[in-house]
């Protein structure tokens, strides 16, 4: 069984996280900037087995395509057409940097650090591997 990787990307950096090999538990992997995400991506893939790239997909409240789309769908169309044997999977990303912010507050964790982007990218691409994953299981006992 391969790891499941997720990906938050922004305009400025990506934010990555990936599963045990067993698909149990989402953690945090890497930050890169946009312009680095697609050699961090062929890099791990080459140490790793990933069967799954989960890419957050940013939805309005109306379930509709946010602005944010028009930056990530040249990423996605470049990843399925050079990663064919690797599942490419869309999932809403709703509310997940709210969620990563909520997350440092709720863990006491100081201003200086909060306001780290970068991290807050990680822990995005966290939420969006474990919602993922809660999704899939649900989908499954279903």
């Amino acid at each position: 069984m391969g790891r499941i990787l997720s990906i938050d990307y922004g305009q400025k950096r990506v934010g990555f996280a990936v599963t045990d090999e067993l698909q149990i538990c989402a953690h945090a992997l890497e930050t890169v900037h946009v312009a680095d995400a697609f050699v961090f991506l062929k890099n791990y893939i080459l140490k790793e087995n990933v069967e799954t790239i989960v890419v957050g997909e940013p939805k309005t409240m109306n379930n509709t395509n946010s602005d944010a789309a028009r930056f990530i769908e040249p990423f996605v169309n470049r990843l399925r057409k050079e990663m064919k044997d690797i599942n490419i999977v869309r999932f809403d990303e709703r509310f997940t940097s709210r969620m990563a912010f909520q997350t440092l507050l709720d863990a006491g964790v100081n201003r200086k650090t909060r306001a780290n982007k970068a991290l807050l990218d990680k822990i995005s691409a966290t939420i969006i591997l474990q919602s993922y994953l809660q999704h899939k299981e649900l989908t499954i006992k279903n």
